[in-house]
C-alpha cells in the first residue's frame, strides 16, 4: 500500500476548517507550540480516502494513539462503538470540559471511548491543561 499523498492546499484548508485546533481533543496549535497533523478519520488501510470529508486536524497525541482504529470499548457499558467522526457529529454532542477545563467527560458512548482510545485525559496532558488554564487560554 502506498502512502497518500495530501496537497498542501489541501493541509491549508483542514487546518483552518478546524481553527487550528485538534479536532478531537481541542488543542490548538498556539497554546501548545505543535502544528497539528492530518488525520484519515477513516484510516486509508480501512479504504478511508484521501477527501476533506475524511479528513481533519489531530494533535500528534491524538493521532498518534487514534492511529488506524475507528472503534473502542465505551467504559460504562462494555460495548464496542464507533469513534467520534468530526466531519459527522458535533463535539459539544459527545464532549464537555470538567469545571476547571482540565479533565474532558464523555457525554455519549461515543465519547467516552475517544476519549479512552485516544488517552485524552493522559496525565501530562491535564497537567498542560491546568497550566493553560491558568493562564486563560483554555479550554477556548
Amino acid at each position: 500500500m502506498t502512502a497518500s499523498i495530501i496537497s498542501p492546499e489541501l493541509r491549508t484548508f483542514v487546518r483552518q476548517r478546524a481553527g487550528y485546533r485538534c479536532e478531537y481533543c481541542q488543542t490548538h496549535e498556539r497554546i501548545s507550540g505543535i502544528a497539528g497533523e492530518i488525520d484519515h478519520i477513516i484510516p486509508v488501510k480501512l479504504g478511508g480516502e484521501t477527501v476533506l470529508e475524511n479528513l481533519c486536524l489531530a494533535c500528534s497525541a491524538c493521532n498518534g494513539r487514534k492511529w488506524a482504529k475507528t472503534e473502542g470499548i465505551d467504559n460504562e457499558t462494555g460495548e464496542t462503538v464507533a469513534l467520534y467522526n468530526p466531519r459527522q457529529q458535533s463535539w459539544n454532542e459527545h464532549f464537555a470540559w470538567d469545571a476547571d477545563g482540565r479533565y474532558l467527560i464523555g457525554l455519549t458512548p461515543c465519547g467516552r471511548a475517544t476519549i479512552d482510545v485516544l488517552q485524552m485525559n493522559h496525565e501530562l496532558i491535564v497537567t498542560a491543561r491546568s497550566i493553560w488554564a491558568q493562564a486563560g487560554l483554555h479550554p477556548l
